[in-house]
């Protein structure tokens, strides 16, 4: 069975009798796509039936090294098993090779942080002077600025950046959305990007609003955000385990170390509960204070 079949009828056992949301289902297809491009990476004549453990391992290991979380990694790992489980459901294969496979530990503890002089560093390696320079740095400045989820990073829009008022607009988690703001550094890094750099690429029909793109005009993929980031983090010298979600947890703590009201970084993760932004603080009173974006090392 050719790729395509398999997610299109895998597609259909997700809305049908799954009866997953457009989010969840959303979800479980980019995590599809991410085990299919790796494959054919490894051998494009490999089919989803003749996948085997060793495989599924190797595609761990890939995750690991682009410096994907491990909850990342057990919520993919969990909907490739559902994928597998389709597969035997259907009579297309006889055993399931994801049944060896377990997922990372997902302890709820603090990951590795970056302070404002290791986020200079790694803006200071970037070159400048080659097409994706401006657009990378745009990057690092607006997830370091906004605290955002690669998701939200990846479908940024244009027509969603109230730059003159220093907020955006991102849509997150169930589809909902919320106003950021954003500081002068991330400001002034998009309008370079935007106004130098994209306006002269030639972009795919359906991209136009996407605010990053790749060189072929297209939205940056996730997995193309970890890359960027593990191989800036390298040329940093940066010792520490840094995805994008680095990012976000460097913002969100930097902003309550410094005495930003663990309410207001809550709106500005998005989070639903105020017990997911508490993993940021043992909510000292003294650290909490009324304002949020004066307190950010970019945001002057």
């Amino acid at each position: 069975m050719k790729w395509e079949a398999a997610i299109s009828e895998y597609k259909t056992y997700l809305k049908l009798e799954r009866g997953l949301s457009a989010n969840s289902l959303e979800a479980y297809l980019r995590d599809l796509n991410n085990l299919r491009q790796f494959i054919i990476m490894l051998d494009a004549t490999n089919t989803p039936e003749n996948i085997d453990v060793k495989d599924l391992r190797e595609f761990i290991k890939w995750l690991n090294s682009l410096g994907m979380a491990a909850t990342s990694q057990a919520r993919t790992i969990s909907g490739i098993k559902s994928f597998f489980n389709f597969m035997l459901l259907s009579n297309i294969i006889s055993t399931n090779p994801s049944d060896l496979i377990d997922a990372p530990k997902t302890g709820r503890r603090l990951p590795d942080t970056l302070n404002n002089s290791e986020i200079e560093k790694i803006l200071s390696v970037i070159d400048l002077s080659k097409a994706e320079g401006e657009r990378n740095k745009a990057i690092i400045e607006v997830m370091y600025a906004c605290g955002l989820r690669v998701s939200e990073l990846v479908n940024l829009k244009l027509t969603n950046l109230y730059l003159k008022d220093d907020f955006i607009k991102v849509r997150g988690k169930g589809n909902k959305e919320r106003l950021v703001p954003i500081g002068q550094e991330a400001i002034k890094q998009l309008n370079i990007y935007t106004e130098k750099v994209r306006i002269h690429q030639k972009i795919i029909s359906g991209f136009e609003d996407f605010v990053f793109l790749n060189r072929r005009g297209k939205a940056l993929t996730r997995v193309m955000i970890f890359t960027i980031i593990k191989n800036l983090v390298k040329m940093a010298g940066i010792n520490k385990h840094v995805s994008p979600h680095t990012f976000r947890h460097s913002f969100a703590t930097e902003l309550i170390e410094r005495g930003a009201d663990l309410r207001a970084v809550q709106e500005m993760l998005g989070h639903e509960s105020i017990l997911t932004t508490e993993i940021y603080t043992h909510l000292n009173s003294e650290f909490l204070r009324d304002t949020i974006m004066m307190y950010h090392p970019r945001s002057k």
